[in-house]
């Protein structure tokens, strides 16, 4: 009973503020969405990135074990369904992306702050500044059949990410008053980024669910066996093991549906797939949560 307290406590408030940006929407109260998003992914985002690996206490040896084992987790995924792809003879440049890539931002983020803390934000900054710099550029190039390199060296993710890094390796702090207004600023991404899922979400409209239904479930199994099988041979401790997976199993991300409709591949079936996937996960990461904790 307590167990099932826990992880309530810690996917309600998740759950919750996707469902006040859905509920806006369909209540027909403005969001500027571009805006929001722009305003997230610029300054609060980075922010948030820079500042908690700048003050994370988490052993280098173990940050740079998570690192390789989102990597590997990356790579291992691609690998699986690249091959799933090419033997069910699905469009690559509509299929692979969101199966390969996850919401590691708008809900693997704050799920892994409610969970395990600073030490757990440590590590979920470093997954998605993976994944971002990934689908900046391998997930644009399955998208779009050219690379986006040009585009992930202007994204000020990948830029809080590296300077980050740096600042942890060297054991440099920022002055005071501008690790505060940094901090300010990371504040409003957890809320802004839950809320913006739950408006994106509400303004999809698919054809193609029942295909995303069958779809959803098989990435979600393929994530969690290689999650837990790259945690397993890295050694990762525990919290860094309960947030590999918890990243490896979120659902597909709303970027992959806005990448879809702008270089023309199949967004309806991509559109399916972000409603499903992200539905089931109401059920599925919580299970998860349970099983790591």
């Amino acid at each position: 009973m307590n167990l099932l307290l826990t992880v309530f406590e810690i996917v309600a408030p998740v759950f919750l503020l996707a469902g006040i940006g859905f509920t806006w929407v369909k209540l027909g109260f403005e969001y500027r969405l571009e805006f929001v998003t722009r305003l997230g992914v610029t300054l609060a985002v980075p922010s948030l990135i820079f500042v908690a690996l700048m003050q994370t206490e988490i052993p280098a040896g173990e940050l740079t074990r998570f690192t390789l084992a989102a990597i590997v987790g990356h790579i291992g995924l691609a690998s699986v369904f690249e091959l799933f792809v090419r033997l069910r003879g699905l469009d690559r440049r509509t299929y692979l992306s969101p199966l390969i890539f996850g919401n590691t931002g708008n809900l693997g983020l704050p799920l892994c702050v409610f969970a395990f803390g600073q030490a757990g934000l440590g590590y979920a900054v470093v997954f998605l500044a993976v994944t971002a710099l990934l689908s900046f550029t391998y997930g644009i190039y399955l998208v779009a059949g050219k690379g986006g390199f040009g585009k992930a060296a202007r994204e000020p993710m990948v830029w809080a990410t590296l300077l980050g890094a740096v600042f942890l390796w060297r054991g440099w702090q920022t002055p005071v008053f501008l690790t505060n207004t940094l901090e300010l600023l990371g504040q409003m991404a957890i809320p802004m980024m839950l809320i913006t899922v739950g408006v994106a979400i509400a303004r999809l409209t698919t054809r193609s669910l029942g295909q995303a239904i069958w779809l959803s479930l098989l990435k979600l199994s393929v994530c969690f066996a290689l999650g837990w099988g790259f945690g397993t041979i890295f050694s990762l401790e525990p919290i860094a093991f309960g947030v590999l997976l918890l990243q490896m199993c979120t659902p597909v991300a709303v970027t992959s549906y806005l990448l879809a409709e702008r270089f023309d591949a199949d967004a309806d079936v991509v559109a399916g797939m972000v409603m499903v996937s992200t539905v089931l996960s109401v059920g599925a990461l919580p299970l998860i949560l349970a099983i790591v904790l």
